[in-house]
């Protein structure tokens, strides 16, 4: 049984994370960067990748993590790609596999170049080689039916919890693919988000949408440096993600060296349950 742990508070590059651990510390970390908040990777996710010790974590002005102002964030992604570095050495993991999804996938891709001796390996999933704002030429940019759908639609009472919980389970249902939603999950994923966020509106906007992302400064690019990474890498992408796109993922598993490309058939810009057994027993070969 892979036994979760309380959650605790890691005092790293200035701030304080709020992280959460999964079985055994003497079996091969994996270090989870979420979309923002830990419960981007899933509880029962976590728990089956057996044989690993699983570490995830809330970024800064996110969860229960350190909070100040994620409208104003006085602080950019290099220091989020800080605080992912410093966990692995505050826990006394060593050398550890990491794993990023969505603009955790961000955070994913700098780690590995700007701190190479700590990264074993590299999973990125649902993410893409670019920062926020204008995308490359040759890159796909968000569904603008999805950006209009989901933006286009009235704003919910971010201090109350069921209108942020249908607001967000209607997001989830426009970001998944054709077999991706599922409403019972997307509900209780919102609520835990919600319950674990601060009070405010600007906490739970954070929380739930990763709003630092719109406003922390993503510069220099790295696109231009993915073949220096040397960690073996992984790319895991749906074939019908609205928000990142499939291309987005082939791109970064082209032009990483050795990466591999897992494509998830109907699968869109999430980790639904149908999709946990392929992603477990990849991730268990990957960080074999």
């Amino acid at each position: 049984m892979n036994q979760k742990e309380q959650e605790m508070w890691i005092k790293v590059n200035g701030v304080e994370l709020c992280a959460q651990t999964f079985g055994d510390p003497a079996d091969p970390p994996v270090l989870l960067v979420g979309g923002v908040t830990m419960l981007s990777w899933p509880d029962e996710l976590c728990a089956a990748l057996a044989g690993r010790y699983v570490v995830r974590y809330d970024l800064r002005d996110a969860g229960r993590s350190t909070f100040v102002d994620p409208d104003d964030p006085g602080y950019d992604l290099r220091d989020l790609v800080s605080d992912a570095a410093g966990l692995p050495a505050a826990l006394h993991l060593g050398r550890t596999h990491v794993a990023g999804i969505g603009v955790g996938g961000f955070i994913a891709q700098l780690l590995a170049l700007d701190h190479p001796d700590q990264v074993a390996s590299l999973t990125l999933v649902s993410t893409r080689p670019v920062a926020p704002g204008p995308v490359d030429p040759d890159l796909p940019d968000h569904s603008p039916e999805l950006m209009g759908q989901l933006f286009g639609r009235p704003r919910p009472d971010w201090t109350d919890r069921d209108s942020v919980v249908d607001y967000m389970t209607e997001s989830a249902r426009l970001m998944s693919g054709s077999r991706g939603f599922e409403e019972q999950d997307a509900r209780a994923a919102a609520g835990a988000i919600f319950d674990r966020a601060g009070a405010t509106a600007a906490a739970q906007r954070a929380s739930h949408l990763g709003t630092m992302f719109a406003a922390i400064d993503c510069r220099p690019r790295w696109r231009e440096r993915l073949g220096e990474i040397t960690a073996p890498t992984l790319v895991i992408h749906g074939d019908e993600d609205p928000f990142f796109p499939h291309r987005s993922g082939a791109v970064l598993a082209a032009e990483i060296p050795g990466a591999t490309l897992l494509t998830l058939p109907g699968i869109g810009h999430s980790l639904p349950r149908v999709t946990w057994p392929t992603i477990v027993d990849a991730l268990s070969r990957h960080t074999a």
